[in-house]
């Protein structure tokens, strides 16, 4: 397989079978999501789908892509270069978290993950619709307030990378496992405050560490 679009047929219909599918896998997850129902949600028969995507994994690659270029197209226009490092990192923070606290955040990772092996351009495509375009979005942020003076930093993609995985600490793994079912707004504020606090103190102009040397 060369790539998933070269597998993607598009056609009148399209958005329509996109759209039926998203429905279907939200409401039954992955393997639960029939063929059948996904074809009567978008109102297409089957031949129709098939037609478009021939594998259900290219059809749920598109699901996921979308809504993961969406979530990041709303982050990055909310990203505001003129602002302060902790205005801006808490935006972003609330942005990420609500996509990956999603009931279809949480989907996505945990299919990403359990098709890695039989279908690795389903994680790859995913996280190049996406993540990727984030992550390079807060690099230039670093930068130009690295610029301003009010952030001290050598390696911007470690940063950037390190402030993701803070945000992540503590409530999205205890989602992914199935510990809890959901997060109220309190605890998505102590997470984001922490985060943001815990980055600043490392990265922030005028602290002490091996950056500031």
């Amino acid at each position: 397989m060369a790539t998933a679009q070269t597998q993607i047929r598009k056609g009148r219909k399209f958005d329509q079978v996109v759209e039926g599918a998203q429905e279907i896998f939200l409401r039954d997850g992955f393997e639960g999501a029939s063929v059948d129902d996904i074809a009567r949600a978008a109102g297409v028969s089957k031949a129709t789908l098939y037609s478009y995507f021939p594998d259900k994994r290219l059809l749920f690659m598109e699901v996921a892509t979308r809504q993961c270029s969406e979530q990041e197209r709303i982050s990055i226009e909310k990203i505001d270069s003129s602002r302060p490092p902790h205005e801006v990192l808490a935006c972003v923070a609330h942005q990420f978290l609500g996509f990956i606290y999603s009931e279809m955040g949480q989907r996505i990772f945990r299919i990403c993950v359990a098709e890695s092996d039989r279908f690795p351009l389903l994680g790859q495509e995913f996280y190049h619709s996406g993540p990727m375009i984030l992550r390079a979005a807060v690099v230039d942020y670093l930068k130009k307030a690295a610029d301003r003076g009010e952030l001290r930093i050598d390696d911007f993609n470690l940063a950037a990378d390190q402030f993701g995985e803070l945000c992540k600490a503590d409530l999205w793994p205890k989602l992914i496992f199935g510990i809890i079912r959901s997060v109220d707004e309190p605890e998505k504020e102590r997470v984001i405050d922490g985060a943001v606090t815990t980055f600043l103190a490392r990265y922030g102009a005028g602290k002490a560490g091996p950056s500031a040397a």
